[in-house]
């Protein structure tokens, strides 16, 4: 345990110092004014909480000064620990078909990570003892394909492909008839990054999300968006946009570690209700890591 507080506190050591370093600068041995409600209502929206989210975690906090008679800012930092962390919720365990291939879409914006995600997402479960295949829906871009044969090779995963700008849901559909043909325990589809805004694109990916429903009963199983964390809030437009168009049942976060910007989980967990399942802590295969809340919040608020 000590050790992956460790991993998780070094990952998020930007998000820690920059954006919480200064909530807990504020919250010291000075009493509770308005002055002191404004700033940390500021720093939260600033830690990329959102508008929604900080107005919601300052009022409970407020409730908390009514009940328990706290007259000191330092008081307050034990109050916000609790708060931001039962907003997180417990840590999802990811659950696959009962008749196998799991078919799961990563979808996301262009230059999110999904390919990258894909292969340590088959990595981690070739590790866990399942038969894998991936599936490179990303027709469009060339290097996207190759990026993920190439990740084939490596970790010894079969590659579905087709022609270049093929039709991306006729090999969404050729990966699950594969996996079940070939007794694959999980199918792994990455699909074309797209702009959230482009109504077109949309509309490709829930044509994808539909053919695999013809290809296996049930299809897709989940759908996981891969978002960047140093888009901060730009990301919960994103996500909201995703959500409605494919049902999003899950997000994996990349770029935790290179981001100032960690406090956008909160926003994505309370505004959307999707809950946190994989983060991404560095560059290595096994740096792709099942999302700890209790492990989170240390982590950001290290500095407390």
């Amino acid at each position: 345990m000590t050790d992956t507080f460790s991993r998780w506190r070094n990952g998020l050591a930007k998000t820690s110092k920059s954006a919480f370093g200064r909530v807990a600068s504020l919250l010291g041995a000075t009493e509770i004014s308005v002055e002191i409600w404004d700033d940390l209502e500021a720093l939260l929206i600033q830690a990329d909480l959102g508008i929604e989210t900080t107005s919601d975690v300052i009022e409970a906090l407020q409730g908390h000064v009514r009940e328990m008679g706290l007259l000191r800012s330092d008081e307050l930092k034990s109050a916000l620990r609790t708060e931001l962390r039962s907003r997180l919720g417990e840590q999802q365990e990811v659950s696959f078909a009962d008749s196998p291939p799991s078919v799961i879409l990563l979808v996301g914006v262009n230059g999110s990570g999904k390919t990258t995600s894909a292969a340590k997402l088959g990595a981690r479960f070739i590790a866990e003892g399942k038969k894998v295949i991936f599936g490179a829906a990303d027709t469009f871009r060339a290097a996207a394909v190759e990026q993920l044969e190439v990740w084939g090779e490596r970790i010894d995963v079969d590659v579905i492909a087709g022609p270049p700008e093929s039709d991306p849901g006729a090999v969404a559909y050729n990966t699950v008839q594969a996996g079940i043909a070939r007794g694959i325990d999980i199918a792994l589809i990455d699909t074309a990054g797209r702009l959230h805004t482009r109504f077109n694109l949309m509309e490709e990916l829930k044509k994808v999300e539909r053919v695999v429903g013809k290809a296996h009963p049930d299809a897709p199983h989940a759908v996981w968006l891969v978002m960047d964390t140093t888009t901060g809030q730009n990301a919960l437009q994103q996500a909201r946009a995703f959500k409605e168009a494919v049902g999003v049942t899950g997000v994996i976060l990349t770029k935790l570690d290179s981001s100032a910007r960690g406090g956008m989980v909160f926003a994505i967990r309370n505004e959307l209700g999707l809950p946190i399942l994989y983060a991404g802590l560095g560059e290595k295969v096994e740096d792709l890591t099942i999302f700890d809340p209790d492990a989170f919040i240390e982590g950001i608020l290290a500095a407390f």
